[in-house]
Formats: structure tokens, sequence, C-alpha cells
């Protein structure tokens, strides 16, 4: 006999939901910094975000790595750009109109790293053919 146990509400650190959800804790209402965070809750927020939180992901600021993506860099990028904290959108489109050199080499970079990636998915999926094909 298996004993059933009650199901607990999976909880989760506000800083981690956050991140789930994209947006930069510090800047989260003081309610949302201090408490803890239920999967449910969480399901909520992403599927009918209240209005703060469709202000943060709209204006910032963001987190790091939402900021990477807007500027088409990685966050070693953003690091090595001199970018060490969170910016708003407007923030964000100054840069991309600016378009610092360093941008501009860090999107070069992305983008070899981007076929690189490609390349190497592309010979393993070429090398798993070739081993079906053997092993049939």
């Amino acid at each position: 006999m298996t004993s059933l146990k009650p199901k607990t509400t999976q909880t989760m650190k506000p800083a981690t939901a956050a991140k789930k959800l994209g947006i930069y804790l510090n800047a989260a209402p003081a309610e949302f910094q201090e408490g803890v965070v239920s999967r449910e809750e969480l399901n909520a927020l992403q599927a009918e975000p209240p209005a703060w939180l469709a202000d943060l992901r709209r204006n910032g600021p963001h987190p790091r790595p939402v900021v990477a993506a807007k500027l088409g860099v990685s966050v070693s990028g953003l690091a090595r750009g001199g970018v060490t904290e969170a910016l708003t959108t407007a923030q964000i489109d100054a840069l991309k109109e600016e378009n610092p050199s360093w941008l501009e080499r860090e999107r070069g970079v992305q983008a070899e790293v981007r076929k690189e990636t490609v390349r190497i998915k592309e010979k393993q999926e070429k090398q798993a053919a070739e081993q079906a094909a053997k092993g049939r």
C-alpha cells in the first residue's frame, strides 16, 4: 500500500519569479519582492498580467538578459560594452539609435555565434542520419 501525500503548493523566491516573468526584481512592487510566489500565482501573472507587470515589461527597467535580447547581443557582450545595470526601454532605444562601435562589434560576434551553432547542429544531424543508415 502506498500512502497518498497531501499535495503541497510549489513556491519560489521572488527573484526566481521575476526571472521567469522577465522583469527586474528591484523595480517590482514591494509586496512582490518580499513574499513568496506560488506556481499558481506565477501562472496567473503570466496569463493576465496586472498593470504594474505590463508596465514593467513595456517600459522597464529591464534585466540584463532582456536588454541583451533587445539589442541583439549576449549578456557578456553587454558587460564588455560597459552596460552593467538594468536599462529602460527608452535607454535601449537610445542605444540602438546611437549604435556605438561596441554594439556593432558585439552584434557581429553574436551573428557569428549563431552561424556556428547552426553549423554544429547540421553536422550533428548529418552524423546521426549516417549512423541511422548504417544501423539498418
